[in-house]
C-alpha cells in the first residue's frame, strides 16, 4: 500500500475552508442587536398625539419647547420627574446646572432658553389656597332646629 503525502498545501485549504465555514455559520446564526445609541442623541418617539392639549406618550403640555423638552430631558428620566416638579425661570435653570454639575447633563446651546421659557410657563409653582368660588350660585342660610 502506497501512502500518500499530505502536501502543506492540502492542510491549509482544509484550514482555510473550516475558518471561512465557521465564519459563514456564525454570521449566519447571530441575532441582529441594536446599534448602541450615541451619549447625546436622544431619539424622539414618532407618536407625537395630543389629546386634551397635552403630549400623550408624556403628559407634558403641548407647547412650543416641548420637542425639546422631550428630546433633551426624558433620555435620561422620565417626564413624570419634570410635571411633579414646580420652580420659576431661576429655579429650572438652577436644576439644569445641578444635572450638568452632577448628572452628565450637555451643554443645552441655544435650547436652553426655550427649554427654561417652557419649563417656567407650565410648571411653575402655583398658588395652592383655596378654590375658586363657585359662579352664579344662590347660597341660603342654614337654620337651626
Amino acid at each position: 500500500m502506497v501512502r500518500e503525502k499530505f502536501m502543506p498545501r492540502k492542510i491549509l485549504l482544509i484550514l482555510f475552508t473550516l475558518v471561512v465555514g465557521m465564519a459563514l455559520a456564525l454570521f449566519l446564526l447571530r441575532h441582529p442587536e441594536e446599534e448602541p445609541v450615541p451619549e447625546k442623541f436622544v431619539e424622539v418617539s414618532g407618536a407625537q398625539e395630543i389629546v386634551d392639549g397635552k403630549h400623550v406618550a408624556t403628559a407634558l403640555v403641548a407647547d412650543e419647547g416641548m420637542n425639546l423638552v422631550i428630546a433633551h430631558c426624558t433620555g435620561c428620566h422620565s417626564a413624570k420627574l419634570i410635571t411633579q416638579n414646580r420652580f420659576n425661570s431661576e429655579g429650572w435653570i438652577r436644576v439644569i446646572r445641578w444635572m450638568q454639575e452632577t448628572q452628565n447633563l450637555w451643554d443645552l446651546g441655544e435650547s436652553e432658553n426655550t427649554i427654561v421659557a417652557y419649563l417656567s410657563k407650565h410648571y411653575a409653582p402655583a398658588f395652592a389656597g383655596r378654590r375658586i368660588p363657585l359662579p352664579d350660585t344662590e347660597w341660603y342660610e342654614l337654620k337651626e332646629e
